[in-house]
């Protein structure tokens, strides 16, 4: 291809002519393009040269350092960063795992026993109460500004025992909601109940309790029962709840025992039939007692002793009033708690009876605090005397008519209507004497 002459060939001849041709060059005569081509070839060759020289001393670099170009020497771990890397990405990703599967287990646990509490509660709810499971008859009144008036029922329950359906106590809880205070009012058993439509032949009080469960079983037992009190007292029973003899005894040793301070020492017989041949074959030593189940049973039951003073009506009250105060002391804030409750649950599984769920067992064990007690002494309230067949009775001491009781209830009406006064009743109240 043949070329035309341009500017470099003009150029070219023009240096030609006013320089002698150098040495180095006489030799052999190059264009400018030719000697452009060597030049980018050269400078290429120098780069790779470079890049060959700079790979060269890095395996100079490794050999000298014990490394292999061809790999890392036998036995050797390859890329220990690169390993460390991949190590910290995964234990992100192991302990989310772990926190997710932990989480996940205690949200199935927690559902399980809560299923498992529910199903155990609702049987015993089954055993002891006429009213629904999910039942909530006190959440609201609780949180009123009206009276809530639970009456507290204690019978025998023994075959053995001659008045086996007989209330052994009654005591009403009388609950202010609005200053969260409890007034504990005895109803001794021999009041004397006259004129009264669910005991129309009269009695004593505690003979409505076995009238209504000869009547209808336990349900009616405690409607009979609140209603008397009810009529007799002017305070409007809504709620009952009963436990029998073994059932005190069960729940005492159920949270271990319970500690009372005895003012008077005093000895008692088992069996009250050898009352009258002064046969005191036991004792409860004046001072501080720790009793168990039976013994507290006992200590809250006795009637005849051999001292005077705690061989009356109150006196056995007042005792009575010392066990349940110890009780609450034992259980704290409550049945609420996990541990006592369901032992407590297990304890009164077949010795309780009440018209209240067991979730509003739980709302009144809150509230079973005597911040008063309300006494109906005798000679000041009551009068005692006896009825036509000779039995010892209580009534009204203002009445006109066995039957009135307008004083009893204008008494109760006016004392509840007082403030209660500090400092607190203890917790172990004494019996006159």
């Amino acid at each position: 291809m043949l070329r035309r002459p341009g500017l470099l060939s003009a150029f070219a001849r023009l240096t030609s002519r006013n320089q002698a041709p150098h040495p180095a060059v006489s030799a052999q005569r190059l264009s400018f393009p030719a000697m452009f081509g060597r030049s980018r070839a050269h400078a290429a060759q120098t780069a790779r040269a470079r890049r060959i020289r700079a790979a060269a001393g890095r395996d100079r670099e490794g050999t000298e350092a014990g490394l292999s170009p061809w790999g890392p020497p036998v036995g050797t771990v390859d890329l220990p960063r690169r390993e460390g890397a991949a190590q910290r990405r995964r234990r992100p990703l192991q302990l989310r795992r772990f926190i997710g599967v932990t989480v996940a287990l205690v949200l199935v646990l927690t559902v399980v026993g809560s299923l498992l509490l529910w199903l155990r509660v609702s049987a015993f709810n089954q055993k002891i109460s006429s009213a629904p499971m999910a039942s909530t008859a006190l959440f609201g009144p609780l949180g009123g500004s009206a009276r809530v008036n639970v009456l507290m029922i204690g019978y025998s329950g023994e075959a053995k025992h001659g008045g086996t359906y007989l209330a052994d106590s009654l005591n009403i809880l009388s609950i202010n909601p609005a200053t969260n205070q409890t007034t504990v009012i005895p109803i001794p058993r021999d009041l004397w109940i006259q004129g009264l439509r669910e005991m129309p032949r009269g009695g004593k009080v505690n003979e409505a309790f076995a009238d209504g469960w000869s009547a209808g079983g336990w349900k009616e037992a405690g409607k009979v029962q609140a209603a008397v009190v009810s009529q007799v007292t002017g305070l409007p029973i809504q709620h009952w709840v009963s436990i029998d003899f073994a059932g005190l005894s069960a729940i005492v040793d159920a949270v271990g025992g319970v500690t009372v301070n005895n003012p008077r020492a005093f000895k008692y017989t088992w069996w009250e039939d050898t009352y009258h041949a002064q046969r005191w074959t036991s004792s409860f030593a004046k001072g501080t007692l720790h009793l168990n189940g039976d013994q507290a049973l006992t200590y809250a039951r006795v009637r005849y002793t051999s001292v005077s003073a705690e061989s009356s009506d109150f006196a056995r009250s007042v005792r009575q009033e010392r066990v349940l105060a110890a009780l609450r002391e034992k259980l704290g804030s409550g049945v609420g708690s996990m541990e006592p409750g369901l032992a407590i649950m297990d304890a009164l599984g077949n010795h309780l009876k009440t018209d209240l769920s067991a979730f509003d067992l739980f709302l009144l064990s809150g509230h079973m605090h005597a911040d008063r007690r309300l006494e109906l002494k005798l000679g000041t309230v009551l009068a005692a005397g006896r009825n036509s067949a000779g039995s010892y009775i209580l009534f009204p001491a203002a009445a006109k008519t066995l039957g009135d009781y307008g004083p009893l209830r204008r008494f109760l009406s006016t004392e509840l209507a007082k403030p209660i006064p500090t400092p607190k009743p203890t917790a172990s109240p004494t019996a006159a004497g």
